[in-house]
């Protein structure tokens, strides 16, 4: 027996409230959301060791971590909008098959190249399951105060999984290679397998139109060249290709848009972003999640590389800042219900700039416990604006075309991710090397080694030892907490543009 197939409108705030099978239902879909949490946090703590064994350049290391962002990218809007036209849930079930099969290769990545290749193979089928998960919420949970309340759990889930990540992270990685950090995926998405035909209903756009190739090829046209153009301008600055990328992003990004106007059936409904709620929402999603995966990125190398922390230690260490922010997304429920986004928003987020601007103020091999306080305020800024500026964007779009609107959402949190990585990491990056004064003796091979990351240096001291690797390590260190100085204070700027966008778009006191 398999779930019923939903097309009925859910935009009525008085509509009938789903039972125990509905919430069966979203407990399967947190499968896949959780493993997505978890994947990203894993591969933070993963990165040492993966700079270790397979000896990236920095270019590289950041490239591990981006490239899948950059496809997911690319792609969620066109998945969106399969996924409305021929069924939310069969797209899942595609994602989640191919998601499983292609991390099981990456486990085994015997080079950096190889590494990069299958992130990006992930990312295509990553791409299929994030925006079902929150489409098919949509669909499920037409009464509001339920939709709130599922799309905070579906954001106390992700935050969760990002709690459970460094700690399973931590145990794997102490206890086997890096791969194994990939191959979670099979375990856990096999219960999704089973569950989801059983307890999920289908649903999609009853009136979903013709396929517009030329919408998605202009789709991904506009993502791509944008999204690496800002990644490799917080590397090289404006040299290179980054100008001819962002003026061909650009003309895409044109010719999406006034293709998308003139089409009676668009893939992408641009009058959505005429709503102040919506694309003021979104902004908070984006501005949020780069502050959020760039402190991961700095954070989770200094509690291992400068702290010293193993793996699973400094996994632990997160997870108070990491239960704050699940704690936090769920108490803001009732008061979001009460109060105005404008004012809910902005007071979350003067704790993540707190946490970012505490961050900044610490450094040196002392300071495990100002880190882990500053996180815990990150945490609690984050997790309260994502659940409302999450609920803003899906309630603002009709539900037939809740999987474009999930995919604009989940793009706005992807690109983030890139933000995050390349803005807040290529600052630390850069003012590292700048920064970083090489001991004489260090050879220059072992020298150029030490530039590209902390980690390498780290490694390079160990191979030295004595007066010079200690001198080295020393260097590095004081290096890299200047680029973390820097990078905070960039986060914390970040935070608060977002605290003031929502103050400015975001409408009154919600309906209930």
């Amino acid at each position: 027996m398999t779930a019923r197939t939903l097309t009925a409108p859910a935009n009525d705030p008085h509509a009938s409230r789903v039972g125990r099978r509905g919430w069966a239902a979203l407990a399967v879909l947190m499968l896949p959301v959780l493993l997505v949490s978890i994947d990203n946090t894993v591969l933070s703590f993963a990165l040492p060791m993966i700079a270790l064994d397979l000896q990236p350049t920095g270019i590289q290391q950041l490239w591990i971590v981006d490239v899948y962002s950059l496809v997911l990218a690319a792609l969620l809007v066109t998945m969106g909008a399969l996924g409305d036209r021929f069924g939310r849930r069969r797209m899942l079930l595609i994602g989640a098959s191919g998601f499983a099969v292609v991390s099981a290769a990456t486990a085994f990545a015997p080079s950096a190249a190889w590494l990069i290749g299958g992130r990006a193979t992930m990312a295509v089928f990553g791409a299929m399951l994030m925006p079902s998960t929150l489409s098919l919420i949509r669909s499920i949970f037409g009464e509001r105060r339920q939709r709130r309340l599922a799309i905070a759990i579906w954001a106390a889930t992700f935050s969760a999984g990002a709690a459970l990540g460094p700690v399973i992270g931590g145990v794997l990685l102490e206890h086997f290679a890096w791969g194994s950090v990939f191959l979670m995926a099979v375990p856990m998405l096999v219960p999704l397998l089973v569950g989801a035909p059983l307890l999920v209903p289908e649903s999609r756009d009853p009136r979903p139109g013709r396929i517009d190739p030329i919408g998605v090829l202009l789709s991904v046209g506009a993502m791509l060249p944008i999204v690496y153009a800002i990644k490799e301008m917080a590397v090289t600055g404006l040299g290179g290709p980054v100008v001819p990328l962002l003026v061909a992003g650009a003309a895409f990004v044109v010719a999406f848009v006034r293709r998308q106007r003139r089409s009676s059936e668009p893939m992408l409904d641009m009058r959505l972003f005429r709503r102040s709620a919506f694309s003021g929402a979104l902004l908070v999603n984006l501005l949020s999640i780069v502050a959020l995966v760039g402190f991961l990125f700095f954070v989770a190398q200094h509690l291992q590389l400068i702290i010293g922390l193993s793996p699973l230690e400094a996994g632990l260490a997160l997870v108070p800042s990491l239960v704050a922010m699940i704690v936090a997304g769920l108490l803001v429920v009732p008061v979001s219900s009460r109060l105005s986004p404008r004012l809910v928003i902005p007071v979350a987020l003067l704790f993540s700039a707190a946490g970012y601007i505490g961050i900044g103020l610490t450094t040196g091999p002392d300071t495990l416990l100002p880190t882990v306080l500053a996180s815990i305020s990150l945490g609690i800024g984050v997790g309260a604006a994502e659940t409302v500026s999450n609920e803003l964007i899906l309630s603002a779009a009709p539900v037939d075309k809740a999987g474009a609107a999930s995919a604009v959402s989940e793009t706005a949190y992807e690109l983030g991710a890139v933000l995050g990585t390349s803005i807040v990491g290529g600052l630390l990056t850069a003012v590292y090397r700048a920064g970083l004064a090489i001991p004489a003796g260090v050879p220059d091979a072992l020298a150029r080694a030490a530039r590209e990351t902390l980690a390498g240096a780290m490694d390079v001291a160990q191979q030295l030892g004595g007066t010079v690797g200690a001198g080295l390590r020393e260097a590095a260190a004081v290096a890299f907490d200047a680029g973390v100085g820097a990078a905070s204070f960039i986060g914390a700027a970040l935070v608060v543009l977002a605290g003031v966008i929502a103050a400015t778009t975001l409408g009154g006191k919600q309906n209930p």
